[in-house]
């Protein structure tokens, strides 16, 4: 696109002169002070003494951040916030984003320098990225030639600190890449981002990969037994779409699965969302978008083991083959669904995302990604993504990372004992939305999606609810490209992600035989769930590209 901005990382500082290419410096007082002229000097040139920086740097008073401009408004210091609570981040990132969207200049070229800690890096450098979304309609930009170029450096703080090196930098630009991808997807709007343009997405990603997606669509889903990807998407103009991005390292032991719910336009189908409510529904393929940008990250920094990216992308569109309020759909798993808000569709395509992980892929950590449920921003607020998790310690490591990778979470509660019964149905398995929605609805939206793996699924299974978080303002954030990997920083090659990444609790790999599948029924008891088909395998004469992808 005519007009984008290019944004790359680099450590150490290169000289410059602020009159030609614009300075931003950015850190916590402390940092800032420990800072000598001569370390920065080479950024200031003549246009900032000595004098003039000592004095700037001792005149911030970030309340909670300040900034000094120390020559017209071409050079810039900014102090990030003094103290940060528990359940935040200290990199303090969501402030660095919002210091570099209002003190940016424009120009050809420009610096944005970043003073912190080693372990604040990684997040500090992927929060001022940030600031620069990749989408852009805009006449003025769609006519521009000029290619802007932002350098971001790093100065590490600290007596242990050293600096970045090559592999550092590496996982850094596949970072960016990565969260910038994922904004431009999910800023751009429906008559652009169909399910078809999404797919083209994967497979460049694909490509860039050396790996040929696996694609479902269209009637093909109805065929396969994915009742809920297939009724949610089968009114739309562009067909549903279920597409697989395999990564199968020599050597891996482990199975893992990423699940994004990528509808690309959610105008509540039947049940319609309102005048007021319907905008900015482009962004309900966030978790599909992040999970695209992640899978690039990680396979980048050399992930050591089987990952699976499962996209599940449909357009909630409303039509004479919309779904309708009453019907009742059969679900992968092969739990049948009574609908009674087709506005609760992002749980029935990832309830089908979930299941084909489990039982084509056999993974022995599940994660979905979605922006599900309008209560998220009620239960955990508009910076924290809301987490359920079958496994206490996923959930404290995931807290973890997000405060590594500055893409904040915290916990829902995880009682299905006490919520599921909120989805009782007369006719059918379950509902497809609670019948109080004030009983925990983030929590009960996520157990929808676990009932389909079966509450006593053997594996590690994490949710993940970014539907505020996917966006700042009116621009999308990224959110989940990065907390991804570093959530299994463990398991890639990259250094990086190893010092920031938590300590997950021990992972076995589950088989197909020790998988029982069970599930929780309407009355709280347990009762097995069948697989999709009834049948452990598919028989030659049922739709055999289906059966081609089950693993043995």
């Amino acid at each position: 696109m005519c007009g984008e901005t290019e944004v790359t990382v680099q450590a150490g500082l290169e000289p410059c002169d602020p009159h030609k290419t614009p300075v931003l410096i950015i850190g916590q007082q402390k940092h800032l002070a420990q800072l000598s002229y001569s370390d920065i000097a080479c950024k200031l040139k003549s246009r900032v003494t000595q004098e003039i920086w000592n004095h700037g740097v001792k005149s911030l008073q970030p309340s909670p951040t300040d900034t000094v401009s120390l020559y017209l408004n071409l050079c810039s210091v900014a102090a990030l916030p003094t103290k940060v609570s528990r359940h935040n981040t200290e990199s303090r990132a969501h402030s660095i984003t919002k210091i570099v969207r209002s003190q940016t200049v424009a120009a050809d070229e420009e610096y944005i320098v970043l003073v912190c800690e080693r372990s604040s890096a990684y997040a500090s450098v992927c929060a001022a990225a940030r600031a620069y979304p990749l989408y852009s309609r805009k006449s003025s930009v769609l006519k521009s030639k000029r290619r802007q170029k932002v350098i971001i450096e790093v100065v590490l703080s600290g007596s242990t600190s050293t600096t970045l090196d090559d592999d550092d930098i590496r996982t850094m630009k596949a970072a960016i890449y990565g969260l910038r991808l994922a904004a431009r997807i999910v800023d751009t709007p429906a008559n652009e981002m169909t399910t078809i343009e999404f797919l083209k997405e994967i497979r460049e990603v694909g490509k860039k990969l050396d790996i040929v997606p696996l694609v479902y669509e269209g009637e093909e889903l109805r065929k396969m037994g994915m009742g809920g990807l297939y009724g949610v998407g089968k009114a739309a103009s562009t067909p549903p779409v279920l597409a697989v991005l395999s990564h199968r390292p020599e050597g891996a032991t482990k199975r893992f699965a990423w699940v994004g719910k990528g509808i690309v336009y959610d105008t509540g189908g039947l049940s319609m969302k309102t005048k007021t409510t319907m905008p900015g529904m482009k962004r309900d393929c966030g978790g599909a978008a992040a999970v695209l940008g992640a899978f690039y990250h990680a396979v980048t920094c050399g992930f050591k083991e089987d990952l699976c990216a499962i996209f599940c992308l449909a357009e909630n569109a409303v039509g004479p083959d919309a779904t309708k309020p009453d019907d009742i759909h059969k679900l992968y798993s092969g739990r049948t669904v009574e609908i009674n808000n087709t506005d609760a569709e992002g749980r029935l395509v990832l309830g089908d995302g979930v299941a084909f992980a489990l039982q084509d892929k056999c993974c022995d950590v599940i994660v979905d990604m979605a922006t599900l449920t309008g209560a998220q921003a009620t239960a955990t607020g508009k910076y924290h993504a809301a987490i359920l998790t079958n496994c206490p310690e996923m959930e404290e490591c995931c807290v973890q990372a997000g405060r590594s990778s500055g893409e904040l979470n915290h916990p829902l509660v995880y009682t299905p004992e006490l919520h599921f019964h909120e989805f009782a149905s007369a006719v059918a398995d379950m509902k497809n939305s609670a019948a109080d929605r004030n009983n925990a609805a983030s929590s009960c939206a996520g157990l929808f999606i676990g009932a389909q793996l079966g509450f006593d699924y053997p594996g590690k299974w994490l949710h993940i609810d970014m539907a505020s978080p996917v966006c700042m303002g009116e621009r999308a954030t990224g959110y989940g490209s990065s907390l991804l990997p570093v959530l299994f920083g463990e398991y890639t090659e990259s250094q990086l992600l190893k010092s920031l990444a938590p300590k997950l609790p021990k992972i076995e790999h589950i088989s197909k035989n020790n998988n029982k599948n069970d599930d929780v029924d309407n009355n709280g008891d347990m009762e097995p769930v069948r697989s999709a088909t009834g049948k452990s395998e598919l028989q030659d004469n049922d739709y055999p590209v289906h059966k081609k992808s089950r693993v043995q």
